[in-house]
């Protein structure tokens, strides 16, 4: 009796250590995965500060919580199952998909940079009519925009652990997915909040922290105006690469090849920098790429249309 116990006891002990591999093992593959993302993590922390750019600091946060609920429901109920199945049983489908994405990225960017350049700006509602409607909608549009980066975040996720059993890349991207969304918009708190807490600070006893708080205010239109450009480039980089490295495993090599020659001419010219520089260099061939492919579609969309009606055509 005391044997056959002793003999459960070791299967149960196996079974914990097998276990506890287990979860190391997804933990690590998630760390994996999310590393590749980081472009698009970027790309998300960066814009979502601007969607209560302006709004009543009392419903910031509330705003960013509903925005970030509305983000795991992307990933969990409708990318991660689709993105699984994909997969699962139609692989060569995910590159075309994630190009997709990519070229809205693109348009998003090349869209901003249009409104840099001509100045055409959404004026923002007066405080008084920002009510709930006004909340709804701007929670709608940031999570429209969440979808495709989350859709983003997640295929190319799904990219690096597509060699794990079915059972395990679903739990890897769940971790994924819960792990990326408490980051970003946890960052996207921080940042939005960022005015308050330095409003705080000057009203301590504190010397430092009365000059650490004015700094904070001070700095906060700055960062955020660094934010929104930082905002636009990294769509226009993330886009642009994910175009870039989706024509390559498509089979059409040439424009892959003109970047990666130009990146390995850069590193080989610049020791010590070489990967700083050789990573510059293929950030910036695929802003480029962004911003042409996104200028092409801003000019289908937008323009087009425009002069067909100022023609009257």
């Amino acid at each position: 009796m005391s044997g056959g116990l002793a003999a459960l006891l070791d299967d149960v002990a196996a079974l914990a250590r097998l276990a506890a591999a287990s979860v190391d093992d997804v933990g690590a593959a998630a760390g994996r995965a999310s590393a590749k993302a980081a472009g698009v993590i970027v790309d998300d922390a960066a814009v979502t500060p601007r969607y209560v750019d302006g709004l009543d600091p009392k419903r910031e946060l509330s705003i960013i919580a509903r925005i970030a609920k509305g983000s795991i429901r992307n990933k969990l109920l409708f990318i991660l199952p689709a993105a699984l199945l994909l997969s699962q049983f139609l692989p060569w489908l995910l590159t075309p998909i994630l190009m997709l994405g990519g070229t809205y990225l693109c348009f998003e960017g090349a869209e901003k940079v249009k409104e840099l350049v001509w100045g055409h700006h959404e004026e923002a509602a007066p405080a008084a009519e920002q009510g709930a409607a006004h909340e709804d909608r701007i929670v709608a549009g940031a999570v429209r925009t969440d979808f495709i980066l989350s859709a983003e975040i997640m295929v190319i996720s799904l990219n690096e652990v597509a060699a794990e059993p079915f059972v395990s890349r679903a739990l890897i991207l769940v971790v994924v997915a819960l792990a990326i969304t408490a980051l970003v918009y946890g960052v996207v708190a921080l940042i939005v909040k960022m005015d308050d807490i330095g409003l705080h600070l000057t009203r301590t006893s504190s010397g430092a922290a009365q000059t650490l708080g004015r700094g904070l205010v001070r700095g906060m239109p700055l960062l955020m105006s660094v934010l929104s450009t930082v905002g636009i480039a990294a769509m226009l980089w993330v886009g642009g690469h994910i175009l870039l490295v989706g024509t390559e495993e498509l089979g059409w090599h040439a424009l892959y090849d003109v970047v990666h020659h130009a990146e390995e001419a850069v590193a080989a010219a610049t020791g010590a920098l070489a990967g700083v520089l050789g990573w510059v260099t293929n950030t910036a061939f695929s802003a480029l790429i962004g911003l042409v492919v996104g200028g092409v579609v801003v000019a289908v969309l937008h323009v087009v249309p425009r002069r067909r009606k100022t023609t009257g055509h």
